[in-house]
C-alpha cells in the first residue's frame, strides 16, 4: 500500500479543526492531525491488509511544474500554524511503525507513488491510498487507487472496470481530460472555456488529445476555436496533470514490510500523549 501523506494528514487536521478544537500536549504541542491520520491509516491498513507500506510526502520548496509553469499551485493558502509542526513529527511517528517515509526534491507525493507503483506492480498487486482523483490516472490491472470518501471508513475502490463503469475513461484518459479543462486546485487553466463536462465528452468521443486534435474540423466552432487559441496551454496543462512516473527514489521491498515494533510504536505515542492508540493499534 502506497500512502498518499499530505492528503491524509491534511484530511485528518481539517476534519478537528473546523470545530475550533486542536488535540496538544501538556506542553502545547499541536497533534490533532497525527492522531487523525494515525486513525485514518489504521483503518485503511485493517481493511485492506496489506503486507507492506511506504508514505510519500511532498517536501516543499519548487517543483518541475512550478518551473514550467510558474503559477502552478500559486493559489494555495499557507499550511494552518498549527499544522506545520505536525509535518515532521508524522513522519517520527511512522518510523516508529517501521513505515518507510520517502519524498524526493523537486517531485511531489504523486511522482513519488507513481514511481513505487510502476514499480512493485511489476511482481505484485499495488494499492494506492488517497483522496486525491488525480490519482486515478495510475489504475491498472495491477494498480487498485482507493479514495477516501467522506465519513471514517468510507472507501471507493477504482479497478480500470469500477473506473470505466463511472466515468466511461480509461486511465491515461484521466490526464487528457485534466489538460482541457485544467485543474482550479492545482492553478493551471487547461483550454479556457472548457469545462468539466465538454472536456469529457471530447475525450470519450476522440479518446485522446491526439484523436482530438487530429479531428479538430468534426468538432464545432467555437469549441475549436478555444482549442486552437489556447494549444500552447492545453500541452503545457497536460504535462502539468501527467503524475512523472521516474522519479529519483527507491525503497527495497524489505525494508517496508508491515511488522511493527511494538516497544517502539507505545514509546512514541506515550511521547506524544497518544496512549489510546496503542489499544487502536493492538500494541498494549
Amino acid at each position: 500500500m502506497l500512502v498518499d501523506g499530505m492528503a491524509l494528514l491534511f484530511r485528518a487536521y481539517y476534519a478537528t479543526a473546523t470545530s475550533g478544537y486542536i488535540r496538544r500536549t501538556k506542553s502545547g504541542i499541536p497533534t490533532n492531525a497525527i492522531y487523525g491520520f494515525i486513525r485514518y491509516f489504521w483503518d485503511a491498513v485493517q481493511n485492506f491488509d496489506p503486507t507492506h507500506v511506504v508514505c510519500c510526502w511532498d517536501l516543499g520548496g519548487k517543483t518541475f511544474r512550478g518551473e514550467h509553469f510558474s503559477a502552478y499551485k500559486g493559489n494555495r493558502p499557507e499550511a494552518p500554524e498549527d499544522l506545520v509542526p505536525q509535518f515532521s513529527l508524522i513522519r517520527d511517528v511512522m518510523d516508529s511503525m517501521g513505515v518507510p517515509n520517502i519524498g524526493a526534491e523537486g517531485y511531489e507525493a504523486d511522482d513519488c507513488i507513481g514511481t513505487l507503483a510502476a514499480k512493485f506492480s511489476q511482481d505484485m498487486d499495488v494499492m494506492v491510498l488517497s483522496g486525491d482523483h488525480d490519482l486515478l490516472q495510475l489504475v491498472s490491472e495491477r494498480t487498485t487507487v482507493i479514495i477516501m470518501k467522506k465519513g471514517h471508513g468510507n472507501y471507493k475502490v477504482y479497478t480500470p472496470e469500477t473506473l470505466y463503469e463511472e466515468r466511461q475513461l480509461h486511465p491515461r484518459q484521466i490526464i487528457d481530460v485534466k489538460a482541457l479543462m485544467g485543474d482550479a486546485s492545482d492553478n493551471y487553466p487547461g483550454v479556457r472555456g472548457i469545462g468539466e463536462k465538454t472536456a469529457h465528452k471530447l475525450i470519450q468521443e476522440y479518446g485522446s488529445i491526439e484523436g482530438l486534435l487530429d479531428n479538430l474540423d468534426q468538432v464545432s466552432k467555437s469549441i475549436r476555436a478555444k482549442i486552437e487559441a489556447d494549444l500552447e496551454m492545453l500541452h503545457l496543462s497536460r504535462r502539468l496533470a501527467e503524475i512523472h512516473c521516474a522519479a529519483p527514489v527507491a525503497c527495497a521491498l524489505e525494508t517496508c514490510q508491515l511488522s511493527l515494533d511494538e516497544q517502539a510504536v507505545v514509546d512514541k505515542f506515550e511521547e506524544l500523549e497518544m496512549k489510546s492508540l496503542c489499544h487502536l493499534l493492538g500494541v498494549v
